[in-house]
């Protein structure tokens, strides 16, 4: 036979006519060769994977068919759910027995894979995971916490939130207390020009809440020397006299316009003077 037609192994160079071999990337070996240059090691018998056996791989660890098995109970794994924990395979009842939550609710084993919630420390399945209120599971949907139970939005708001007086809706953070009413604290507005109030300083008249400056225009007297305002809520000093109130800057002698805060004044008509001014008259 010519070199020409040899069919040798690639690496030890023996004829492999008649004989079993490998491929690997178009190149052929004889078994002994590939196995000592190629084969897996059995993360198990730590022997290599030929190839007469099946290699069965799991993040970068292999193991003979025959050695992959629960590494407590040692059933075989194949074609079996398996989980992992601490480089160790385990099947899901023996994961579930060391390691599985137990459901807050009924008590029994989360069996790895299946869906469940987790709040605070304590775990349930999904389906026991239920509004205190109607018996439904909550699921992915926001839930409130109250006592010992939880309850999903709308069942909270009805048996525990404020409804706001002005919108009749659910309080559900934060509010507002007047009169002893709650309120939404962007419904708590003046009854003038309807500006927010929750903040901010403001009064009442017959029982409706005013901001200072709808409640200055309407209801605060009226300074006889500049017809603006006074505003004893805003902190302004004011002088009264028969009836007529001036802002303290504001109260000086129509004559002179000297101050006449602390000072004698005289009167002519609706005028006020002080006293040098009013000799003279």
């Amino acid at each position: 036979m010519s070199s020409s037609e040899r069919f040798d192994c690639h690496y030890c160079k023996d004829s492999l006519l008649g004989k079993k071999y490998t491929m690997k990337e178009d190149t052929q070996y004889c078994t002994k060769c590939y196995e000592n240059l190629f084969a897996n090691c059995c993360e198990a018998c730590s022997l290599p994977i030929g190839c007469n056996f099946k290699d069965l791989s799991y993040k970068d660890h292999h193991w003979h068919e025959q050695c992959f098995k629960c590494a407590k109970c040692s059933r075989s794994l194949v074609e079996k759910a398996f989980a992992a924990k601490e480089d160790l395979l385990l099947c899901t009842e023996c994961y579930a027995h060391d390691y599985s939550s137990k459901c807050n609710t009924c008590k029994k084993t989360i069996m790895p894979g299946s869906r469940k919630m987790e709040y605070k420390g304590n775990s349930w399945h999904e389906t026991c995971f239920l509004c205190h209120r109607c018996q439904q599971p909550i699921g992915t949907k926001s839930f409130i916490p109250k006592d010992s139970g939880y309850f999903c939005v709308p069942c909270f708001e009805k048996q525990f939130a404020y409804q706001c007086c002005a919108c009749k809706k659910a309080i559900t953070t934060g509010g507002v207390t007047y009169q002893d009413k709650p309120w939404h604290r962007e419904c708590f507005l003046c009854i003038g020009c309807r500006k927010q109030l929750s903040g901010q300083r403001f009064t009442s008249r017959e029982n409706y809440p005013y901001c200072l400056e709808c409640f200055s225009n309407l209801y605060a007297k009226k300074c006889v020397g500049c017809t603006k305002s006074i505003s004893s809520l805003a902190g302004a000093k004011y002088i009264s006299f028969e009836e007529r109130q001036w802002h303290s800057e504001c109260f000086s002698c129509m004559q002179c316009s000297v101050s006449l805060v602390g000072r004698g004044f005289l009167t002519q008509r609706d005028d006020i003077l002080c006293t040098d001014c009013g000799r003279e008259k």
